[in-house]
């Protein structure tokens, strides 16, 4: 059936971050939830996978291997799961997600004594201030209603001396790259999106949310609008992708190499 100008429209001004972005994002999440990881490594070619383990190394969790990290917008928990998995790590992982399907999609794949998983919102994580050795979002930043907000928030949870790592897509700056980006990413993957998720328009929303992002020197502004300092940026294959790490000041500094 094809998509309707109202679903269509609805998709496009929760993108471009509508009022109506919350309840569609976490509408449209739940009900791709059991599809949602076989999609991701099939249509990154499963370079997601590469791309999240080059974040978690941002993460720097060796500083505070026993800490308590929270994965935001965790979805299906796989940054939870690879992090719970590196060698050497014995802490503990806060997954937060406000769309509970995706939470109960990923749980069997993550350890229960390492990683909880929580209904939560960005804007209003269930964490005292200064309680978190570090955060992450792989992939959900670009979801939430208020990014400054957000950014703000996971300042306030963290500890000082800790790091916010973002892994984000984001718009290719070569003119080449960026036509055969935009072929993909508008027409091919919103078509197979829907048919192997069975949503309409899960699929559209996604690279109209990427198009509707902060580019990277934008983003590291916000991080340092919200308090971050040492922000650095990084792009991976061919600028499809981003990393951004900021640090909470205050804390003891620990040498490490940049992104």
């Amino acid at each position: 059936m094809p998509v309707s100008e109202l679903e269509s429209a609805e998709a496009l001004a929760a993108a471009a971050g509508g009022d109506e972005k919350r309840a569609y994002v976490q509408r449209i999440f739940s009900q791709i939830a059991p599809r949602y990881d076989l999609l991701n490594h099939l249509l990154s070619f499963n370079i997601d996978k590469a791309w999240r383990r080059r974040a978690i190394a941002a993460l720097d969790w060796e500083r505070e291997p026993r800490g308590t990290y929270v994965d935001l917008c965790a979805g299906t928990l796989d940054v939870a799961t690879e992090l719970s998995r590196r060698q050497g790590f014995a802490g503990q992982i806060v997954g937060a997600d406000f769309a509970e399907p995706m939470l109960r999609a990923g749980r069997d794949k993550a350890p229960q004594a390492v990683v909880a998983p929580v209904v939560a919102d960005a804007l209003a994580l269930p964490l005292p201030d200064d309680s978190a050795a570090g955060a992450i979002v792989g992939f959900g930043i670009r979801n939430v209603v208020d990014l400054d907000r957000a950014l703000s928030e996971i300042h306030r949870v963290l500890r000082p001396g800790a790091r916010f790592v973002i892994l984000e897509f984001t718009t290719p700056r070569s003119s080449i790259v960026r036509a055969a980006y935009q072929l993909y990413f508008h027409h091919i993957l919103p078509q197979i999106g829907a048919l192997v998720s069975g949503h309409r328009t899960a699929y559209t929303y996604l690279p109209r949310s990427v198009a509707n992002f902060p580019i990277e020197e934008a983003l590291a502004a916000r991080f340092r609008a919200a308090g971050f300092s040492d922000v650095q940026w990084r792009t991976l294959t061919f600028g499809v992708a981003a990393i951004h790490r900021g640090t909470k000041a205050g804390g003891a500094a620990r040498p490490t190499p940049d992104l």
